[in-house]
C-alpha cells in the first residue's frame, strides 16, 4: 500500500507540475513575463517532488518512521485518556473544592488586612494559621531552585548525538574502482590508429602507418585527519569516543574523495572530470542557466547526442539537486518534458530516457559554470584504492598534555582515462 501511495502521489504531483508549468510558459509567450503566482506554484510543486527522489533508498526508513508515528499516536491517545480521567475526577469534586478554596482565600485575605492594621500578634488563631500555611508553602521544596530540590530532579540524558546530513558525491557508484598494492597503476592506451586503404586487384600496397600506444599512469595520493582528545574524555564519556572519531573520519574522507572526483586539480589529489583536459562538451545556449534562450532543453540534448553511441548504452547524467529542479521545467522541441518519473514502472526517474545521479559537488547554474555532465563514467574515470583507511592511536606524543592523538590516513588516486566518454554542459551562449 505504501508503494502504491507513493506512486500515486508522484504521478499526481508530476501531472499538476506539468499543468502549472505549461500555464507559466504560456504567460511568458503571451506577455513576455511569467505570472508571479504561477511561478511560485511551480516552485512549490517542484520542491514537493524532491521528496520522491530518494524513494527507493528511504523505503525501509519510511516503514520505521510509520511504526514510530503509530507508537507516538498511541502514546498521545493514552495521555489524552489520562487527562480526561483526571478532568472527570476534578469535575466530581469541583463544587466541594470551590467552596473550600474560597473560604481559605477569604480567611487569608482578612488576615493580611488585619495584620497590617492591628499587628500580626493581635489577629485571631484562624488568621494566624492561614498566614503560617502560606509561609510554609512558599518555603516548600521545589525543582525551580537547585537547593530546594532541583538537584534531586535531574534532566534525562539521551545517548544519541544529533547530526545534520553530510552530502557526499557518490563516486564509487559512477567510476570504475581498482585496487592496487603499489604507489600507482599504469594502463596501456591506444594513442593512434591506422587508416584502411582501398587498392586495385594488383595494385601496390604500402604500409598503413599510424597505430600507436602509450602508457597512462594513475598515482595514488594521501589524505589525513588528526584529532587530539583527552584521556579523561575517552575514559568518562557516555559515548565510545574512539568509534565516534573513526566514523567522522570515514565520512570526511568520503566527502573529500567526492569533491576531488568532480573538481580536483590533480596536484596532490585526484583529478576531477570537470577539470580534466580533453573532456569536451557544449553550451547551454543561455549565459546563466541550463535552458537555452527559448527556455527549452536544446543545450542538454546537444550534450547528450554529442556523445558517441557506444558510450550512451551505460551513460548517466550527473548534477546536483538544485539543477535537477531546473531540469524538471524543461521541454524538448516537441514540447515534451525531458524529465520523467519512473517509479510507476519500478524504474529510476530519467532525463530524456537516461538515469541520473545526484552529485552534490556539481556546481549550480551560473555564468560560465558546468552544472551538468553526461557520459559513461565507468569507462571514462578510474578510481584507484591503495589504503582504504588506516588509524594510528598515539598515546605518547601528547601524553604530557593528557591527550591521546588519533591519526587517520588514506591513499587513493583517480583521473579521467577516456575523456571522450564524458561530456559537460557549460552555461554560456
Amino acid at each position: 500500500m505504501a508503494e502504491k501511495s507513493a506512486i500515486e502521489q508522484v504521478m499526481s504531483a508530476f501531472e499538476e507540475f506539468k499543468a502549472a508549468n505549461d500555464n507559466r510558459i504560456k504567460e511568458i509567450e503571451k506577455k513576455g513575463v511569467a505570472d508571479v503566482v504561477l511561478t511560485e506554484k511551480v516552485g512549490r510543486i517542484n520542491a514537493a517532488m524532491d521528496k520522491f527522489e530518494d524513494a527507493n533508498k528511504k523505503a525501509t526508513a519510511e516503514l520505521l518512521e510509520t511504526k514510530k508515528a503509530l507508537d507516538d499516536e498511541r502514546k498521545h491517545v493514552d495521555e489524552l485518556e489520562e487527562k480526561l480521567n483526571r478532568m472527570a475526577l476534578v469535575g466530581a469534586n469541583d463544587n466541594f473544592r470551590r467552596g473550600e478554596i474560597k473560604s481559605k482565600a477569604n480567611t487569608w485575605a482578612r488576615a493580611v488586612f488585619d495584620a497590617s492594621v492591628i499587628g500580626r500578634h493581635s489577629i485571631n488563631t484562624d488568621q494566624q494559621k492561614a498566614l503560617a500555611d502560606v509561609d510554609a508553602e512558599y518555603k516548600a521544596l521545589g525543582i525551580s531552585n537547585d537547593t530546594t530540590g532541583g538537584y534531586l530532579a535531574p534532566v534525562e540524558y539521551i545517548r544519541e548525538i544529533i547530526k545534520s546530513v553530510t552530502d557526499v558525491s557518490p563516486v564509487r557508484s559512477l567510476a570504475r574502482v581498482r585496487q592496487t598494492a603499489s604507489k600507482a597503476i599504469q594502463i596501456p592506451k591506444r594513442t593512434g590508429q591506422f587508416a584502411a586503404q582501398w587498392v586495385a586487384e594488383q595494385g601496390t600496397r604500402s604500409e598503413t602507418d599510424g597505430l600507436r600506444y602509450g602508457m597512462w599512469e594513475i598515482p595514488t595520493h594521501e589524505m589525513y585527519a588528526l584529532i587530539d582528545i583527552s584521556n579523561q574524555n575517552l575514559e568518562d564519556s557516555a559515548f565510545n569516543m574512539e568509534a565516534e572519531i573513526n566514523f567522522e573520519a570515514t565520512e570526511q574522507f568520503a566527502v573529500a574523495e567526492g569533491a576531488a572526483f568532480v573538481s580536483g586539480n590533480g596536484v596532490g589529489k585526484p583529478e576531477g572530470f570537470l577539470i580534466a583536459s580533453g573532456v569536451s562538451g557544449s553550451n547551454s545556449g543561455s549565459a546563466t542557466t541550463i535552458a537555452d534562450a527559448d527556455g527549452q532543453a536544446d543545450g542538454l540534448l546537444k550534450l547528450k547526442y554529442g556523445l558517441k553511441t557506444a558510450y550512451t548504452r551505460n551513460a548517466s547524467w550527473a548534477l546536483n539537486r538544485t539543477t535537477l529542479g531546473s531540469v524538471r521545467r524543461l521541454k524538448d522541441g516537441q514540447k515534451n518534458y525531458i524529465w520523467m518519473p519512473g517509479i510507476a514502472l519500478g524504474r529510476p526517474n530519467t532525463i530524456d530516457g537516461d538515469p541520473y545521479v545526484e552529485v552534490p559537488d556539481m556546481p549550480n547554474e551560473g555564468a560560465g559554470t558546468t552544472p551538468v555532465a553526461y557520459g559513461d563514467f565507468a569507462r571514462g574515470y578510474t578510481l584507484v584504492d591503495r589504503i582504504q583507511m588506516e588509524m594510528l592511536r598515539d598515546p605518547y606524543t601528547q601524553a604530557t598534555s593528557g591527550n591521546v592523538r588519533f591519526i587517520f590516513r588514506r591513499r587513493l588516486g583517480g583521473q579521467v582515462v577516456l575523456a571522450e566518454a564524458i561530456r559537460k554542459l557549460t552555461c554560456s551562449v
